[in-house]
């Protein structure tokens, strides 16, 4: 989200009011399992943790998908392993200075780990006061390359590619398949939009593809965010622009960009990235989305089908949630082996067991192996795309 988001449609707004919202780690206590410690006497293993996402205001519908897979992952690791973890929700509607509001709370509780957050700028502002406090945090979403490399994040670790791996993916695809002579990328001014537009654009030029690169402002919204975007279709959009490359972190701001250039008859082919991955917001017929997670609706796997069913005990489907449901699925084992172990989890033993993850890629969603480099990087790199079609489903295709 890799980091990503914003403006959601009304049905989002009722779901919201409904009761899907979330508050802070030191008042809410979500998703706890009732699983005990075998009857012979063994000591209990309890725990608690935290997740952090956008589960209210402009792109609370992915965050929603993303809590509601982690409370399943909680809820299956409690009764599979005997443990008692809790789950604290914390809010941070993606944006960096909440973030760090929340890091902050959960570093005073006794969360021994933490999931999240959403977006690759909330984790550029948060991970060095996790790092400080020797807390493990684990992302399903975010994938600025940075945030492993740079060496401010020592407790950071992530279930999905980074932008090194989906954008030249994307990038050569375009080339491949999609072949313009002239490619319009529109990045929205935050770090993970600006760390894909960086990938990208040098192998679409190297390659003889003109580059328009374009910037808008992703935290707009209202009258200012439909002037930007139909600013950028009137004037920037050019007829030799056969594909519009959307690095956003914001599924409907692509919708809306996607009918901007149908009301003005201009064509052109539409290419989203992984926070452009949301079927009920972005369904332009024609449109490529890329994501870092897979589609697990239609999957044959026993393991997949009981995810699918079971989530919906907390909220709708989304593959955009999947990776969340690994994210969690890892500090879980981590907390269970330590007190397989015989230890008391704390967050420094389960930062050691996070960094010692080996999960089979048959024992996931996410269908290829767990397993994290000393930068806390996945050490696979999967990525997956998807073709909308005219019924506005998303269809999964080959990436090369």
């Amino acid at each position: 989200m890799k980091g990503r988001l914003f403006l959601v449609a009304a049905a989002l707004t009722a779901l919201i009011a409904a009761g899907c919202g979330s508050s802070s780690s030191s008042s809410s206590s979500a998703t706890s399992s009732a699983a005990k410690a075998a009857s012979t006497g063994s000591k209990k293993c309890t725990a608690s943790i935290a997740i952090e996402g956008p589960f209210t205001g402009p792109v609370a519908q992915l965050g929603l998908e993303q809590l509601h897979f982690a409370e399943l992952a909680v809820a299956n690791d409690n009764t599979a392993n005997a443990t008692d973890v809790t789950m604290a929700q914390d809010d941070t509607q993606l944006t960096p200075s909440i973030a760090v509001t929340k890091t902050e709370s959960i570093i005073g509780s006794s969360a021994v780990a933490a999931v999240g957050p959403a977006g690759s700028q909330e984790v550029e502002a948060v991970g060095p006061l996790f790092g400080k406090a020797g807390l493990a945090f684990v992302s399903g979403s975010a994938t600025l390359p940075a945030l492993a490399s740079s060496g401010k994040n020592p407790t950071f670790f992530r279930v999905v590619p980074d932008d090194d791996v989906q954008g030249p993916q994307d990038a050569n695809y375009i080339i491949k398949h999609l072949k313009p002579k002239a490619v319009l990328i529109i990045d929205d001014d935050e770090a993970y939009s600006q760390g894909l537009v960086k990938v990208m654009t040098p192998i679409l030029q190297k390659a003889g593809i003109k580059v328009n690169h374009q910037t808008y402002n992703g935290t707009d919204t209202g009258a200012t965010l439909a002037s930007a975007l139909t600013s950028l279709v009137t004037s920037q959009l050019n007829p030799s622009e056969t594909v519009t490359v959307l690095p956003w972190q914001t599924a409907a701001n692509a919708q809306q960009f996607g009918l901007d250039a149908q009301q003005q008859h201009k064509t052109t082919t539409l290419f989203g990235t992984d926070g452009t991955d949301s079927p009920s917001q972005f369904k332009i017929p024609g449109t490529y989305v890329s994501n870092f997670g897979p589609d697990i609706s239609t999957s044959t796997s026993s393991l997949d089908k009981s995810i699918v069913s079971g989530v919906a005990q907390y909220g709708p489907y989304g593959a955009f949630g999947v990776p969340t449901y690994a994210a969690t699925d890892v500090e879980m084992k981590a907390i269970a082996s330590v007190c397989k172990s015989g230890g008391t989890p704390s967050r420094s033993n389960v930062l050691a067991a996070i960094r010692k993850t080996d999960i089979p890629a048959s024992d996931n969603p996410l269908g290829v192996p767990i397993a994290f480099k000393a930068n806390g990087d996945l050490a696979g790199s999967p990525g997956y795309l998807f073709k909308i079609n005219s019924a506005g489903k998303y269809i999964a295709i080959p990436t090369h």
